[in-house]
């Protein structure tokens, strides 16, 4: 049926409306289009071309060399010397295994070590290098290079590795290195990102720890281009690192070379200061071990032999260790009593030998007694009783002021791991840990540096240090950073009445200078070298009855580890001290016999500037002495050149 004119005129008036509609809605939406393709093109074009360069352009970080570290006349004791190792990039290796065995017919390589540089290929991805093995000597890294063409996807490469010429004498302050561990990262706030660079060294002990932020440096960086999977083509270019800062430290290499190898095969340590400066010249623990073993990777066996030795060689015994200082401390008891206004020079103690306190009798360590002493001569003979009496006028909150004074109980600000505050007892203190209170008998073993009483050779030292000057010396461990000299501090008088530690220096004199001296054996014949000191022994172990009846008198006849610790302190030359020297021997029985004789050869060594000069010593002794000597400078020699530990971990 055809359609009237007049609905064909509608129909069409509609379509053209919805055309209009639909093409108005077209060009609106390609306006859009365009406005926004312009937006794009010009207003943010810079942003998309930074975008497409970051994924296309990577930054690596650049480790920087690490600072050196050196001895107080510029001898290096840690630097940085060539690794050469051995790299797999396993895409063009081919079969890890196949490929690993080819080298191991070139270089050492055991099954174990294959195994583990297989696990370690398969980890990652397939065009990324994989470190085999380092630490190669340059003959082996020489025969993966000349066989290089048959062996694609082998690279030796070069970085730089920690050593320490002087192997063990300065492992205990100096420290050393090893790989960032998980440990390491979880102690830290915010992490450097250097720290995630694999096979990147930090600190783990001593001064390499302790001041790792100054001898790490700030990381260099290079841009590389990286197709899409992440595979680099092409260094863009490359801006290095600053090299970390180097220090300068107060030890001296030829005194703790001599300390070190005096102290022998004991476990024993020994610290030597300036008096005048606090610079600490040598910290010597024995027995040491050889710091680059474990910046190479130490052995499973190497290291169970370090921990279950019984003599402790990983630990720092000279700021770690923490003893009773028996007699030694007599010097403190003796200055609070003065100071106190509880003793006078000219008084006498009657020693019988013993005391009666409280209805418990408290023995001198010569039962026969010594007799009438006063100040000088109880020092010089180490009179138990006489220092008995002080303690009981004294009392112990004096004693415990005396000893803060002198250095003892406090933990010094030195860049050293697990430095010890030792135990200057009071009241106080064993109330809040022992849950008891503080009785006469506490008094009596404190006075004589026994019972609660701990103090580290380094406190000994400082101890020494300040009655032989009079001020409060702190010790000091570095000269300088970065050639700028660390500033001497101003050590403040101490106050002591010049009268009374005059009386207490003269003791010191005759311990070592008088017949009756405890350490009269070991005195210095040359006047202008002579020695001031005391002696200490400190029990460990009481000789039980049982051992006494089965015939067990003297500390020779007990195991090593039961015997009491010799203690020796000592400032010289008396006249116009330079230096203080104390020394710990463990379980050494007496401190005349074990400890004095090496502080003794230490601190004729520190005053002549090299080997203890013969003459020195009392003529029937120099036989020995010289003797003795003559072993040591062979002991010591020079530093050991790094070719000559250089070796695969």
């Amino acid at each position: 049926m055809k359609r009237p004119p007049k609905d064909n005129e509608e129909s069409a008036r509609k379509i053209s409306r919805r055309a209009a509609l639909l093409g108005g809605a077209q060009l609106v939406f390609a306006g859009a289009l365009v406005l926004r393709m312009r937006s794009l093109q010009l207003g943010q074009a810079e942003e998309f071309r930074l975008l497409a360069d970051e994924n296309r352009i990577n930054i690596r970080l650049l480790p920087p060399a690490r600072g050196t570290i050196l001895d107080r006349s510029g001898l290096v004791l840690a630097s940085n010397v060539q690794n050469y190792r051995i790299v797999l990039v396993r895409e063009d290796a081919g079969a890890p295994r196949a490929a690993l065995e080819r080298l191991a017919e070139l270089i050492p390589l055991t099954e174990e070590e294959i195994e583990r540089a297989e696990r370690e290929i398969m980890r990652h991805r397939p065009f990324v290098p994989v470190t085999i093995v380092d630490q190669l000597n340059w003959e082996e890294v020489a025969r993966v290079a000349a066989n290089a063409p048959a062996m694609p996807g082998i690279t030796p490469e070069v970085g730089w590795t920690r050593f320490y010429p002087f192997g063990a004498e300065f492992a205990h302050s100096v420290g050393y290195v090893g790989p960032v561990s998980e440990r390491d990262l979880e102690a830290l706030e915010s992490p450097d990102p250097l720290l995630m660079i694999p096979r990147f060294q930090i600190g783990k002990i001593g001064i390499e720890r302790e001041m790792e932020d100054d001898l790490r440096g700030s990381a260099g960086h290079r841009r590389i281009e990286v197709n899409a999977v992440g595979r680099e083509m092409r260094e863009l270019d490359r801006q290095e690192g600053d090299a970390g800062a180097n220090l300068q430290l107060t030890l001296d290499r030829s005194l703790q070379a001599f300390a070190l190898a005096r102290l022998g095969d004991q476990s024993a340590a020994a610290v030597v200061m300036e008096v005048q400066t606090g610079n600490v010249l040598a910290m010597a623990s024995a027995p040491s071990f050889d710091p680059n073993l474990f910046v190479r990777g130490i052995s499973v066996a190497d290291y169970a032999g370090l921990r279950d030795n019984e003599y402790r060689p990983m630990s720092n015994k000279a700021v770690q260790g923490a003893y009773p200082p028996g007699s030694t401390f007599k010097i403190v008891t003796a200055m609070a009593a003065f100071e106190g206004g509880f003793a006078t020079q000219d008084e006498r103690v009657f020693c019988p030998g013993h005391i009666e306190i409280s209805g418990r009798r408290f023995h001198c360590w010569n039962r026969g007694g010594h007799g009438r002493v006063n100040v000088t001569s109880a020092l010089a003979e180490s009179c138990d009783v006489y220092f008995y009496e002080m303690a009981q006028r004294t009392g112990i909150d004096r004693i415990n002021a005396m000893a803060e004074r002198m250095g003892l109980g406090l933990r010094y600000d030195l860049p050293l791991s697990g430095i010890s505050s030792g135990l200057n007892p009071s009241r106080e203190w064993k109330r809040d840990r022992r849950g008891a209170e503080w009785v006469v008998g506490d008094t009596i073993n404190a006075s004589i540096g026994q019972g609660f009483v701990l103090s580290t050779p380094l406190q000994l030292a400082v101890m020494t240090a300040r009655i032989a000057t009079n001020r409060a010396i702190l010790p000091r461990l570095v000269h300088s950073i970065n050639d700028i000299e660390q500033p001497l501090p101003e050590y403040p008088p101490l106050g002591l009445n010049p009268a009374h530690l005059a009386m207490v220096q003269r003791g010191m004199f005759e311990v070592s200078n008088s017949q009756r001296g405890t350490a009269y054996a070991s005195r210095i014949v040359d006047e202008a070298m002579r020695m001031s000191g005391k002696t200490g022994s400190s029990q460990v172990f009481s000789i039980t009855a049982a051992e006494r009846a089965s015939g067990i008198r003297r500390q020779d006849q007990l195991p090593w580890n039961r015997r009491d610790h010799a203690l020796f302190v000592c400032y010289a030359p008396e006249s116009a001290p330079r230096y203080a020297v104390s020394i710990v021997v463990e379980h050494g029985g007496g401190g005349s016999s074990a400890a004095a004789p090496i502080a003794r050869d230490i601190i004729l060594a520190a005053q002549n500037g090299g080997l203890p000069p013969v003459e020195a010593y009392p003529a029937p002794q120099r036989n020995r002495i010289e003797s003795m000597i003559r072993t040591i400078s062979d002991q010591i020699g020079p530093a050991v050149a790094a070719s000559s530990l250089r070796g695969r971990a």
